[in-house]
């Protein structure tokens, strides 16, 4: 059983994973673990861009308060300044990169802008942003030496002291499964960062990629993590209603260009729910969308922007004029039908303005991770922001605290594969992801109640435990520590719900009054088992 040791594990191969194994490269080796090949990540699905300060007419207060307004008095203030004022040269270092960014004649950013933004401040490469960062980040991350990348490896757990049949909060490493040959190696790393996206899979609808499963989160819970705000799950209001089109996202930016929702009967609708109409934040269009919807019985609203020039429209919109072309829909001349799908984790492994955790030698980034950044709801753009700033104070962090191995690491065990693949049973086992994802849609979507939430969480205790008999009875496989994840992952959105007692940002509940004022209370998840015996939770 092969063993890999190096200095750095960074769990996720998105831009999180990538800028930050390039800052990590600088002090040691970095390993570079991700379930599929090295490009699949919700990065590259990412249209808009890069919200930041560039233009002369833009302050970094004004940033901040348009993210303080987005996130529902729940952000944390001081990681809302970090996130803007550091943002602008990391972003900087991506053109220098190579990132094909658009600029205007003088060379500087062609800045756009989405909603909830006052101004023009998105950084954009048309709109295929994250696609352009994840091919640029990936070509020299290549390149370098001291970077190795696992292709098709999935964690299964985090090690901790548990493996060792003793008690802590420290993290050595993780085991991990070679999805080629079946085993599961023990990776040992001085510091290990989970980069591993979100995990939109858990809905029936999302834009996000197959992989985003939430095993970040899953692996730390299970290790002792402290998880964070999982009840505030952004929507994005649109994206591509068609059986083909896949949840195919239809960018924010195409609203800031002037694109209008309609009604099924092509009635403007947006201006009844908030004064900015169209360039409201997400979690308001999305609800608006939601209540259209249900009032009318229509499967879908209307997204126009065919009263835009068509070669505008073209040039702005490449990547989503030919997806729609491609499904039999012009949006120079016809309207795009859309509906709200789950885009965005707000919450998750909470960490400081570091990216530690409470776990020793764990950190997190990205949207595994919840810095106090998005609060009750994300800002349009700022998440890949996120990536790059706090993946690089995760880089400073441990350059000023230089890491070394513990003894420990040469006391951890090989993976013990004892049990039997009885694929009778997982015939059954995985009918419980369509249960999952319907579950959750149907009761912890855009609009709550008790009454669903409370029906979702009975349903959900049933999957979880059998899928942890099932789990501790057989042999590990991708799809099986996937559904493991899932149902972990659900119940955490599920009980973080029900502790929630109001309607704030992304939790809207039927049973709560809205509230919007700062109050900074957060929902606080923590795995108690680590604490007490030694049986490792589902």
């Amino acid at each position: 059983m092969p063993r890999i040791k190096t200095d750095f594990l960074v769990i996720g191969s998105g831009i999180t994973g990538l800028f930050q194994a390039l800052k990590l490269s600088n002090i040691g080796e970095t390993v570079i673990v991700t379930k599929k090949s090295d490009y699949e990540s919700s990065t590259n699905y990412a249209q808009g861009g890069i919200a930041s300060v560039f233009s002369q007419g833009d302050k970094f207060e004004d940033h901040v308060n348009d993210t303080l307004e987005s996130g529902a008095g729940l952000c944390d203030p001081e990681a809302v300044r970090v996130l803007v004022e550091e943002g602008p040269p990391l972003v900087k270092e991506l053109l220098e990169y190579g990132v094909p960014f658009n600029l205007n004649k003088d060379g500087e950013f062609d800045l756009h802008r989405e909603g909830g933004h006052g101004t023009n401040r998105i950084v954009h490469a048309h709109d295929r942003t994250g696609h352009e960062i994840e091919k640029t980040l990936l070509q020299i991350v290549k390149q370098n030496p001291n970077i190795r990348i696992l292709e098709y490896h999935t964690v299964v757990d985090l090690i901790t002291p548990h493996h060792l049949k003793k008690k802590g909060l420290i993290c050595f490493g993780a085991y991990v499964l070679s999805n080629h040959t079946g085993e599961v190696i023990p990776i040992l790393a001085k510091k290990t960062i989970i980069a591993s996206g979100g995990s939109g899979q858990v809905y029936s609808h999302t834009t996000n990629p197959k992989i985003a499963t939430g095993d970040g989160v899953a692996c730390a819970y299970r290790a002792g993590a402290e998880i964070r705000n999982m009840e505030f799950y952004q929507f994005h209001p649109t994206s591509l209603y068609h059986e083909k089109g896949d949840s195919f996202l239809i960018s924010e930016a195409v609203r800031g260009k002037g694109a209008v929702l309609l009604s099924m009967d092509g009635e403007p609708f947006m201006k009844k729910y908030h004064p900015m109409a169209d360039l409201a934040t997400r979690d308001i269009v999305a609800r608006a969308i939601d209540a259209e919807m249900k009032k009318s019985g229509d499967p879908h609203v209307w997204l126009d922007i065919s009263h835009r020039p068509a070669a505008e429209i073209k040039e702005s919109f490449p990547s989503i004029y030919a997806k729609c072309l491609e499904l039999g829909i012009d949006i120079t001349t016809d309207p795009i039908p859309v509906v709200p799908a789950a885009h965005f984790m707000c919450g998750g492994i909470a960490t400081d303005l570091w990216g530690k955790t409470r776990i020793e030698n764990l950190f997190a980034a990205g949207e595994a991770s919840c810095t106090g950044v998005h609060g009750g709801n994300r800002l349009a753009s700022n998440s890949l922001l996120e990536c790059l700033v706090f993946s690089n104070r995760i880089a400073e962090e441990i350059r000023k605290n230089p890491p070394d191995f513990l003894p420990e690491h040469e006391q951890i065990p090989i993976w013990d594969k004892e049990g039997l693949v009885n694929t009778e049973e997982w015939v059954l086992i995985s009918h419980d992801l369509s249960e999952i994802k319907n579950t959750m849609s149907n009761y912890v979507g855009i609009v709550r109640s008790n009454l669903r939430l409370e029906r979702a969480k009975r349903r959900m205790d049933l999957i979880y435990a059998e899928v942890r008999d099932y789990y501790n009875r057989t042999i590990v496989t991708n799809p099986l520590l996937e559904l493991r994840n899932l149902v972990l992952v659900a119940e955490l959105i599920i009980r973080s719900a029900l502790a929630r007692h109001e309607s704030r940002g992304l939790h809207y509940s039927t049973d709560y009054p809205e509230n919007r004022s700062p109050s900074r209370h957060d929902t606080i998840l923590i795995n108690d088992l680590v604490h007490g015996d030694l049986q490792a939770p589902l």
